[in-house]
């Protein structure tokens, strides 16, 4: 949501403080003076993390701790490490925000597996604390993950069940417990605490939105082969293998393009690339003229929270093919289709039949418009605010 949550609260006076790991301010600033053209991909990425619209006065960012924390997990020789570190930062950016003080809030605003400590000392306090899920519970996701590497055991190097990932559902566990309200991106994240054994009673599903300046175009099928883009991870989570699935099936009838950071084993890598461009990480900024390419947009996604990229695509007039667990906003044979969860074949059928359909596709693509229009970053403010009321909120990202 980049720095979505910290912006509306302070348009709306309720913002007592944004603490951060790490964003594009103070001293920062300074990498802005690095020509494009040698800038390291990382330096790209950070450049974009501007909390825009939240003063400067208002914002802690503990820098020398989002450093520590890139380089511990680049030292992580196994998903096994890389876990642990992911727990060490969680604690260790609750300890910093304990060490500054709530200051006059009265709330707190935290996200999961990063805010425990924080939860405990309002309670402690006496402040109103809201934790934000941003994914299905650590259980049902490492559950779903374990059925997608048992059926593609060469995609993947498997997260080994150890006492880290105990811990991340145990940690998980006691934020619900310590949390007046747990706001969910969808259905599926909320149905996922439930499952959990969570108390579904203190949820409570506020989808996301996004805002997207472009001039206004009228999509209509260009001729040729059609284009279908996937932005994300490329890995299991996200559905690689049945994109494959459906770019073998319609080869020479449409073209893939997958943006992301590419996290499968070299041979996996390799039959992606025979079907797929692979085009690897880019910058927000560089994202534009990739929906503009594009026809369609898949994202046939295992486990999510509720992709915000799907609320870009729909932005951008793009009829859009997804599964339930990708917690899309989007409504079956609308703005586009949900097809079910590793189905490949469902996903090249509702590809072809949508290059089959022009006037289908232009009227996928002016309900996509609409639809984006419920869900812009002003109309997620008018939802949230229904929530919280009145009040200061403290907010950390």
């Amino acid at each position: 949501m980049h720095y979505a949550v910290p912006r509306m609260l302070h348009d709306s006076g309720q913002l007592e403080r944004l603490y951060t790991d790490i964003c594009a301010v103070g001293g920062v600033r300074l990498l802005n003076l690095l020509p494009a053209f040698i800038r390291p991909m990382g330096v790209k990425r950070l450049l974009n993390r501007v909390p825009q619209g939240v003063p400067r006065n208002l914002i802690t960012s503990f820098t020398r701790f989002g450093w520590e924390y890139a380089r511990r997990l680049a030292k992580a020789n196994n998903p096994s490490e890389s876990t642990a570190e992911f727990l060490w930062a969680g604690k260790r950016f609750c300890e910093l925000v304990l060490q500054q003080g709530f200051g006059n809030a009265t709330a707190i605003y935290t996200f999961n597996t990063a805010g425990l400590e924080l939860l405990q000392a309002a309670r402690r306090n006496g402040l109103f604390a809201v934790m934000e899920q941003t994914i299905a519970p650590c259980a049902v996701e490492r559950r779903l993950m374990k059925e997608e590497h048992e059926a593609f055991p060469d995609w993947q190097n498997i997260l080994p069940e150890d006492v880290h990932v105990k811990e991340i559902a145990k940690r998980e566990r006691e934020e619900w417990d310590n949390s007046d309200m747990i706001l969910c991106g969808s259905e599926f994240v909320k149905d996922g605490i439930a499952a959990s054994g969570g108390p579904a009673e203190r949820c409570r599903v506020i989808p996301y939105g996004v805002d997207v300046d472009i001039e206004r175009i009228d999509r209509k099928l260009r001729g040729g082969p059609l284009k279908v883009l996937t932005v994300g991870e490329v890995g299991l989570r996200k559905g690689a293998p049945y994109i494959l699935s459906a770019a073998r099936e319609l080869k020479g009838k449409a073209d893939f393009r997958m943006i992301g950071s590419i996290n499968v084993l070299p041979q996996a890598e390799s039959k992606l690339r025979e079907y797929i461009d692979l085009v690897g990480p880019i910058p927000r900024s560089e994202m534009l003229q990739q929906f503009m390419w594009a026809d369609v947009f898949v994202l046939p996604s295992i486990c999510e929270g509720s992709a915000t990229v799907v609320y870009e695509a729909l932005a951008y007039g793009l009829p859009v093919i997804c599964t339930e667990n990708t917690g899309s906003v989007i409504r079956n044979g609308q703005e586009g289709f949900i097809v079910p969860i590793r189905d490949g074949f469902a996903v090249a059928e509702k590809l072809a039949f949508i290059a089959a359909n022009p006037d289908l596709y232009a009227s996928m693509s002016q309900n996509a418009r609409k639809r984006a229009e419920e869900y812009t970053l002003k109309s997620y403010a008018h939802r949230l605010s229904h929530i919280f009321g009145s009040g200061e909120l403290l907010s950390h990202a």
